[in-house]
């Protein structure tokens, strides 16, 4: 516990070092929003990795990979491949386009004031709710490293991500997240591959890919359950709690705890409620009938990764960072290969968590399997010391992630909603930046205290939630905004209505009924972006092919976005310059 307690505070204090040596660079408008547009490709690609591999990577992927089996997988694929339509669609055009936000973008191409604030609520939903997440991953990982309260993660990580990005801005959090990037990936790396050594390869084969169901290990396994847990056994099974010996039948539920819960050698683990038990051939195949590893739900998930990731604000808005198309390409090319490194290594902690870690199944607390397994596959030294890079890691991811977020966050509260609200669309330079270093502040405070009390939450699905949203508004926005000279303003704000309702509504449906993801109309409750992007999409065509008093896109807007910069062309003068003009007023 020493150990992971310096290794986290090395990681914070050379984070805010980082950072404050960003601040005395972070001295215009446009060091806090976009970093004067001067980023190379490389750190670009680190930083956009750094602050894209969150708490759902770090240790979500390992986590549901260990939960639910190799169907997890389809996760990171849509991760990393969503920067491949990225790269293909938007990167370029979005760049030439010239602006700090995309509600920024949204009222250039459409040419509407209004469209700025609906793209401003959208941005600030998607990532003021994807920041909860990661706050509850930052109290989950405290705790479970300095045996301390949940809140005083979530409280931690709260600060020190916003004082960093109010002091430093997109400049500071530049260099803070591609350090962070190279941070986790040692972290998780590494242990990895001294385990894998350490232990001769993968333990307990017949447990990952044959027909046995996780057990526990030699001289029997000890739970301590801090609250009451409803556990299902899936084959007859002798325990006792506390000393006092009981017995359960196949396929009983019992309430278990608190208290100490106790099992002899080779006895079936039971598993928490919301887990299946499977034994290794099932648990290992990628697509099933029925349950999270279904084709329906497959597709699904994909739909929302591989598109979700175009519409993340905080991704978004690194592409204004570089000085032009060509280096937005590049640095798209650069963070596929940075993520697929990363992404190699969360599957070992899930494999060996199902071996080495089955009391992860009882209490349902798979997302800590990348801090625990170090000490229970190595106990003594060697594991405390990897578990303590892990911690590093962990710690360094919440913060990357936290603070790309928050940059999203506090450039659209203190530049699209304030600006507009306030009736001073060009404020002084001064204003602007403590606009913005106030807005830092005032945008974690919600988040926060969302976390607080949301400690029982699923991180899964919050995140599964905020990439659906994405995918279902700002995807079909920007690529019809881009490549279809026909979307209209009306278009553009039903389709995002109609996606974001349809999305939101699903999930939220979907839990109040307790879907069964086994059937087609639970499955898509569960992940309902097979039916909301779509409808997006469908609405914006529709809509905007209905509305006769749509305006088509000047001639300067259509150069903005698709002319070789080589040329010369520029339709925005917010392009080339440091500073925003005054957008268009002229709307619907």
């Amino acid at each position: 516990m020493t150990l992971s307690i310096i290794a986290v505070s090395i990681v914070a204090t050379a984070a805010i070092g980082i950072g404050s040596w960003g601040v005395r660079l972070a001295r215009t408008t446009s060091d806090l929003f976009v970093a004067s547009r001067a980023v190379t490709p490389w750190w670009n690609a680190a930083a956009i990795s750094g602050e894209y591999l969150s708490a759902a990577s770090f240790l979500g992927v390992a986590g549901l990979l260990m939960k639910l089996g190799a169907a997890a997988l389809w996760l990171p694929i849509g991760f990393t491949g969503g920067y491949l339509a990225l790269l293909l669609f938007v990167a370029a055009p979005l760049r030439r386009m010239g602006a700090y936000t995309i509600a920024d973008f949204a009222e250039a191409r459409l040419g509407s004031p209004g469209m700025r604030l609906v793209a401003a609520a959208t941005t600030l939903l998607i990532a003021g709710f994807y920041l909860v997440p990661q706050l509850k991953g930052a109290g989950i990982a405290v705790g479970e490293i300095t045996g301390g309260p949940y809140a005083v993660g979530v409280v931690a990580v709260a600060v020190i991500v916003a004082l960093s990005v109010g002091l430093g801005g997109m400049r500071g959090i530049t260099y803070v997240q591609a350090f962070q990037y190279w941070v986790k990936v040692f972290a998780i790396a590494l242990p990895a591959c001294i385990l894998l050594i350490h232990l001769g390869g993968l333990p307990a084969k017949s447990a990952l890919f044959g027909r046995d169901l996780p057990t526990a290990p030699a001289g029997g396994l000890v739970v301590e359950l801090e609250r009451e847990h409803e556990v299902r056994f899936p084959r007859a099974a002798a325990y006792t709690v506390d000393g006092v010996p009981a017995r359960a039948e196949r396929g009983e539920t019992r309430s278990i705890g608190p208290g100490t819960l106790e099992l002899e050698e080779g006895t079936t683990v039971p598993v928490a409620t919301g887990i299946d038990a499977e034994p290794g051939d099932d648990w290992s195949r990628p697509v099933a009938e029925d349950g999270p590893a279904s084709p329906l739900l497959v597709y699904s998930l994909l739909v929302a990764t591989f598109l979700g990731t175009m519409g993340l604000p905080h991704i978004l808005v690194r592409f204004y960072t570089n000085p032009d198309g060509p280096a937005a390409r590049r640095t798209t090319v650069r963070v596929l290969g940075l993520l697929g490194v990363f992404y190699l290594f969360p599957v070992v902690y899930g494999m060996l968590g199902r071996v080495m870690t089955p009391e992860l199944y009882v209490t349902g607390e798979t997302d800590t399997v990348v801090l625990r397994l170090p000490v229970a596959a190595w106990p003594g030294l060697g594991g405390e010391i990897l578990a303590a890079v892990t911690a590093a890691g962990a710690f360094a991811a919440f913060m990357s992630t936290a603070s790309g977020l928050l940059v999203s966050v506090a450039g659209t509260l203190s530049f699209d909603v304030w600006g507009r609200l306030s009736g001073r669309p060009r404020p002084r330079r001064a204003d602007r930046r403590r606009w913005f270093r106030i807005a830092a502040v005032a945008g974690m405070i919600v988040p926060a205290a969302i976390a607080l009390v949301s400690r029982d939450l699923d991180i899964s699905l919050l995140v599964g939630w905020a990439f659906a949203l994405a995918a279902s508004t700002f995807c079909p926005l920007l690529l019809l905004g881009i490549w279809w000279t026909g979307l209209t303003t009306r278009g553009a704000v039903a389709g995002m209505a109609g996606g974001a309702t349809s999305a939101t509504g699903g999930i939220l449906l979907g839990l109040a009924i307790g879907a069964d993801d086994t059937d087609v109309a639970g499955a898509l409750l569960t992940q309902p972006a097979l039916v909301s992007v779509p409808l997006a999409f469908a609405t914006m065509v529709a809509v905007s092919r209905l509305d006769l008093r749509g305006t088509q896109p000047t001639e300067g807007q259509l150069l903005s976005l698709h002319a070789p910069e080589g040329l010369g062309l520029r339709a925005r003068q917010a392009a080339a310059s440091a500073e925003p003009v005054e957008l268009p007023r002229s709307g619907p």
